[in-house]
């Protein structure tokens, strides 16, 4: 049959993993696409890197344009990432006709819905398999594994620079500062990291994941987004000893009032198995009514692993391309037509339970007030820890774990907590999700 000609548009990390694993298992991929998939062309600035990997396979440019105006190609994948000139070329490659692979979560998280409305249009499809949690088959697994389900929540550790920065911070005890230095110099955290470390890649794929799970549109504008960068050791090592570990998660619920979509760091019981994720490993775990609880576990990022979900993409454009486009897994999930205007929920109504850390005066009552005034807002107690003031100190720190409330209503009891006169300072809030 026919081979699927493939243009590559960026020969990077991810491009050069995508080549070196589709020329390595060319023959077996054939036998699942039912016909051979061949990158023909590859599109790279860096014209001498694309000469090196490519080993003169292929025809290589600078002009990822012509890439996608080529009509000998019948697919693009496109991993330039950024939301400028990716743009642009995935818009040209779809008004061409031609099916897109792409691994740019930045792209879809924000211009998701115009694009996917464009490839319907014209009966194409935009494969991002490898957009969220690199090898982890998990777009597949909800669009298509779980499509008997409602999914209720998913919750993931989808970026894995934050995740060794806090395993790293969890083992040696050291502050922040000095463990994204060291993971900078092992190449886990790029040189400007702000992207991973305040949260917005893990917010990018987390949008992605609550499109697919509850058949809404894609909103990452109105995702809740908080990074790692304020997080403190004592932290950790506090709800260490209260049997919690600390990781950034992405989390998307369904409430009947709307979607709860936020990113953040979240205190998570130290017996779950996603709380045993350690250094740049992601997961994802899913609810769902039928199935009850799954755990999807893997490398997140790097050249192969990616690679892998790129081509298991162009596997599927290859097995579909000639299908009635009405008869196609749908981007998202659902039907185009049956997609849900669902409101994203503000973050003061996000219903959760916290942690809370103050610094207080060590004197009798004062440990009374605060929890009166826990109790005026509907907050309930779960745990608490106070530490022995060291000899010759007047503060000591108090730790209390809440039982689940609404976030609004903590936020107003932490100000009149931070008001009384034995609090110093600010109190720190960390959110907690048991993962039931």
């Amino acid at each position: 049959m026919k081979p699927i000609h493939v243009g590559l548009l960026g020969i990077g990390t991810v491009g050069g993993g995508t080549f070196t694993v589709l020329s390595r298992n060319a023959a077996e991929i054939t036998r699942r696409a039912g016909r051979p998939i061949q990158i023909s062309v590859v599109a790279d600035k860096n014209l001498e890197l694309a000469r090196q990997v490519t080993a003169g396979a292929c025809k290589i440019t600078d002009d990822a344009f012509a890439v996608v105006n080529d009509p000998e190609v019948d697919v693009v994948v496109e991993l330039i990432g950024g939301y400028g000139v990716a743009k642009e070329l995935v818009m040209q490659a779809i008004a061409n006709g031609k099916h897109v692979v792409t691994a740019n979560k930045a792209l879809l998280a924000v211009h998701g819905n115009e694009i996917f409305a464009a490839a319907q249009q014209k009966g194409v499809m935009v494969a991002f398999e490898a957009a969220v949690a690199g090898g982890i088959p998990i777009i597949k697994a909800l669009r298509e594994g779980l499509a008997a389900n409602r999914i209720e929540w998913a919750a993931g550790i989808i970026n894995g620079t934050t995740n060794f920065i806090l395993s790293e911070m969890r083992d040696k005890g050291l502050p922040f500062a000095d463990v994204l230095k060291e993971a900078q110099r092992l190449g886990y955290a790029e040189a400007d990291p702000t992207f991973d470390i305040e949260g917005v890649d893990a917010a990018h794929k987390a949008t992605l994941i609550a499109s697919i799970a509850f058949g809404i549109p894609v909103q990452f504008d109105k995702a809740y987004v908080e990074g790692i960068t304020k997080l403190e050791a004592a932290d950790i090592k506090y709800a260490e000893q209260l049997g919690y570990r600390i990781k950034l998660l992405g989390i998307a619920k369904r409430r009947e009032d709307g979607v709860e979509l936020r990113v953040h760091p979240t205190l998570v019981p130290s017996k779950r198995l996603i709380a045993n994720v350690e250094g740049a490993m992601n997961a994802v775990l899913v609810k769902g009514d039928a199935v009850g609880s799954t755990l999807y576990y893997g490398k997140g990022a790097g050249a192969e692993p990616t690679a892998s979900a790129v081509i298991a993409d162009l596997v599927d454009v290859a097995r579909t391309a000639t299908a009635d486009p009405d008869n196609r897994v749908p981007h998202l999930a659902f039907q185009p037509d049956q997609l849900h205007d669902l409101p994203i929920l503000p973050i003061s109504e996000a219903e959760t339970a916290y942690y809370l850390r103050l610094r207080v005066e060590d004197k009798p009552g004062v440990l009374a007030d605060v929890t009166r005034i826990l109790a005026d807002q509907g907050i309930s107690i779960d745990a608490m820890l106070q530490r022995e003031p060291e000899e010759g100190e007047a503060q000591t720190d108090i730790i209390i774990l809440t039982h689940k409330c609404k976030e609004k209503c903590a936020d107003a009891a932490i100000a009149k907590v931070e008001a009384l006169a034995a609090v110093q300072g600010k109190v720190t809030k960390l959110r907690l999700e048991e993962l039931q």
